[in-house]
């Protein structure tokens, strides 16, 4: 058996606007096949086994460039930025600068604004073991200050990681927030919902917010709260419960930006599937897919409410207002850097 993970590329299509998109395909000694596309830098398919061997694709998208273009308000699998996440009254101020933004949240900003980096194509290749995603973002895209140089590579290892890089660098200051925006359903895409995984997270303490996600600023311990996941919990005994049953939409800090530690843990006892996510973020957003609204995606599935998971890592939302949450600001002469890892296995 070859214990080298082979990568192809392919044409995947064309936009709107003419720019051709192009697909690789990732697979490994066991089968896992991971699929990205260089429109949005989306993971497509995510293909893993089950204990007996079954594959089934966990992650949820579409089947072609057209639906990607105008069916993705929920952002399956794409990369989000220049800011991923919200920024109240769609403004900040830097260097003594009010810069406004758009508001594509209600009256606040929303994962990079109208065009963030989903919605671009970016310049992919296969540099040896890793496909390889380059975005370069104009001065003022999306009212953004300085030109920003972001990579990203996915990685695919033969004990079933999916690694994701980022770097980026800038000539001017700006905020720099990136994140993966998979949905995942351990029984597979298409499946009606995830009131049958059970989910860990590895933190102490969330990030209190509004009813519009929008956070106050202040931190509290997640002990005593239905945000409490430090076990196991089977998330359909939980979800209807939390929020006026809108479930999980929040912000969790899980440790030290720069330093790599587990976030979080999802199983799929009837399946055996298991994905565990560790990540250099201090942030993990975690989000139960309460507004995916009968969305057709992959196959004609429809996808509702609650029917996946994302496990988002990240710096926290509105970061750029809140002097006391970790930095999001990138000077030129530094870089942003990002490792985060989603590992999928079995278990009996």
């Amino acid at each position: 058996m070859s214990t080298e993970v082979n990568i192809s590329s392919e044409n995947f299509g064309t936009t709107s606007d003419g720019q051709d998109i192009k697909l690789f395909t990732m697979t490994n000694q066991n089968k896992m096949t991971i699929r990205v596309i260089s429109y949005g830098a989306i993971v497509k398919d995510i293909l893993v086994p089950d204990r007996d061997g079954n594959i089934a694709d966990v992650n949820l998208g579409f089947d072609n460039i057209e639906d990607y273009e105008q069916r993705n308000d929920p952002y399956c699998g794409a990369v989000c930025g220049r800011v991923t996440n919200r920024i109240a009254g769609a403004k900040f101020t830097l260097d003594g600068k009010e810069y406004n933004l758009a508001q594509n949240d209600g009256t606040n900003h929303l994962h990079g604004g109208v065009k963030g980096f989903n919605k671009v194509v970016w310049n992919g290749s296969i540099n040896g073991s890793k496909v390889e995603l380059t975005y370069t973002s104009p001065d003022g895209e999306e009212n953004y200050p300085g030109e920003v140089s972001v990579k990203l590579t996915y990685e695919l290892t033969n004990d079933n990681s999916l690694i994701l890089d980022y770097t980026a660098t800038t000539n001017k200051a700006t905020p720099i927030n990136l994140t993966n925006h998979c949905y995942f359903n351990l029984n597979g895409q298409g499946s009606p919902n995830i009131d049958d995984h059970v989910l860990t997270i590895h933190a102490d303490s969330f990030t209190v917010q509004d009813k519009a996600f929008i956070p106050s600023g202040e931190i509290a311990k997640v002990e005593g709260t239905l945000y409490d996941f430090r076990k196991p919990e089977r998330l359909g005994d939980r979800l209807s419960s939390i929020d006026d049953g809108i479930g999980l939409t929040i912000n969790y800090c899980v440790g030290e930006s720069g330093k790599m530690k587990k976030s979080a843990r999802v199983e799929h006892p009837p399946s055996g599937r298991v994905l565990e996510v560790s990540s250099t973020e201090p942030g993990l957003q975690s989000y139960t897919s309460y507004f995916l609204d009968n969305v057709k995606g992959k196959g004609g599935a429809i996808y509702k409410q609650f029917s996946a998971i994302c496990l988002e890592s990240q710096h926290y939302a509105d970061s750029v207002n809140h002097d006391n949450f970790p930095n999001v600001i990138i000077r030129p002469g530094e870089t942003y850097r990002q490792t985060s890892i989603y590992k999928f296995c079995t278990v009996a």
